[in-house]
């Protein structure tokens, strides 16, 4: 295109999408650590808020462990950041797994302890089946990562090749086991979990009425996109 300064704009586009990016994963990363900090499933010192509510430690290091990406520019980098990778390559299939079991199982409790769905401010649009789905999903690509991790495509079975593809598996539930046993957390039942603690005390009934009439209110295009989204 000959446009001398194309090239300027791309990195300036380039460089806002990382800044976005990191922030935001700084932001979601701190709020988790300082909220395992107060369940107790995390050092107490990450559960410190300043007097702004910034959860100054848990943000403290968060940025720390972004740092580590420079560890890429060393000799070793690569080897490094596929290790680093390897932890957690896997992630994203236990997080949503684990939304759509705690969903099922919230919805099970929601249901043995009496309560209709009339009484949530929102529901899920495929409700607990999509949730049953999803889970599944998740379920098989494990187990497809699994075999890829044993019997990778053009290569040899090894050690190293395994624990790159599926490491992040083994540490998940070395973890959950250890907590299970130091912790002595019993497995919850539908008709013990609490559905209580930290709930907010609004009258839903109402909140819900109120939303209906103002949807009532938008015009059709605004409906029909709410219904599909």
């Amino acid at each position: 295109a000959n446009i001398k300064v194309l090239p300027s704009i791309f990195n300036a586009v380039i460089l806002c999408a990382v800044l976005s990016v990191g922030n935001s994963s700084v932001y979601g990363a701190s709020r988790t650590l300082c909220a395992l900090a107060e369940c107790d499933q995390a050092p107490k010192i990450l559960a410190y808020i300043d007097r702004k509510g910034r959860p100054l430690s848990a943000v403290a290091l968060s940025m720390f462990l972004g740092f580590m990406a420079y560890i890429n520019c060393a000799n070793v980098g690569p080897q490094v950041f596929n290790w680093l990778l390897a932890l957690s390559g896997l992630s994203s299939f236990f997080t949503w797994g684990s939304i759509c079991a705690c969903h099922i199982m919230f919805r099970l409790a929601w249901k043995q302890q009496g309560h209709t769905l009339e009484e949530l401010i929102f529901v899920a649009p495929f409700g607990i089946w999509g949730s049953v789905v999803g889970l599944a999903l998740n379920i098989l690509c494990l187990i497809a990562q699994f075999y890829i991790a044993v019997f990778p495509q053009n290569g040899q079975p090894n050690a190293e090749g395994f624990f790159q593809a599926y490491l992040a598996a083994p540490i998940v539930l070395l973890m959950y086991i250890l907590w299970k046993i130091l912790k002595r957390s019993p497995f919850m039942r539908p008709s013990t979990i609490d559905l209580k603690t930290g709930r907010r005390l609004i009258d839903t009934s109402q909140f819900i009425e109120e939303e209906r009439a103002e949807r009532m209110s938008w015009p059709l295009w605004k409906r029909f996109y709410y219904k599909l989204c």
